[in-house]
């Protein structure tokens, strides 16, 4: 009954529709009606600018990584590393993901879910987390896609979980398979937009893209 009422506070937490009520309190819009249409950081960078998509995504991965440390508010949990734990710690991250893709505050209207997890992932493995977010940057720094960025640091987790951890708890192993599915799946808009070469570009490394351009034109001199 415990573990039932903080899924369901897990879930809450992940309702919290953040670039809803940032866009409709600071700019007057709902950001579902702009850019991918999607409730969450990579559509905030988009619409609102870099420093509205940082906020965004620190709110939205706070969401995942609270609701995953809920655990230790029990204390047959909180007084020893088991699997039990790590068990409950995935289940109330995913109950905040789904909270974000389905967010009760917000007509069950959403984002992906990338943020929200990527919390939670780093409640219960930072040392995971941080490999994640290292790949993660690789990738954005050489492409500027988000949605590419996200996919590969799924297939990270993925790989590191079931080979370089190598994660005693089964069900932590399946659901890192499901997570770098599910990434890939999510995104099969995003996979298209790039193969025909319309998906929009993150506004940062701008500097690069200039010095880029310059020695285009240096090199066309």
């Amino acid at each position: 009954m415990q573990e039932l009422i903080l899924l369901i506070i897990a879930y809450m937490l992940g309702s919290i529709p953040t670039s809803v009520w940032v866009s409709k309190y600071f700019f007057g819009i709902d950001i579902r009606d702009y850019g991918s249409g999607n409730a969450g950081a990579t559509n905030t960078f988009r619409v609102l600018g870099s420093k509205w998509g940082t906020l965004v995504m620190i709110v939205d991965m706070s969401k995942g990584a609270a609701a995953a440390l809920l655990v230790f508010l029990l204390h047959k949990y909180a007084a020893t590393d088991s699997l039990q734990r790590t068990n409950l710690m995935i289940g109330l991250g995913l109950a905040a993901v789904i909270g974000h893709i389905f967010p009760l505050w917000a007509n069950f209207k959403g984002g992906k879910g990338v943020a929200t997890l990527f919390g939670m992932i780093l409640a219960i493995q930072p040392a995971v987390a941080g490999c994640c977010v290292g790949v993660f940057l690789l990738v954005l720094y050489l492409t500027r896609f988000v949605s590419l960025s996200s996919i590969f640091s799924g297939l990270a987790f993925a790989v590191m979980i079931l080979f370089i951890f190598n994660d005693d708890s089964t069900f932590y192993r399946v659901f890192s398979i499901a997570v770098a599915l599910m990434l890939v799946l999510t995104h099969q808009k995003n996979i298209n937009r790039i193969l025909k070469g319309t998906e929009n570009k993150v506004p940062i490394l701008k500097f690069r893209d200039r010095r880029k351009n310059r020695r285009r034109r240096n090199d066309n001199d």
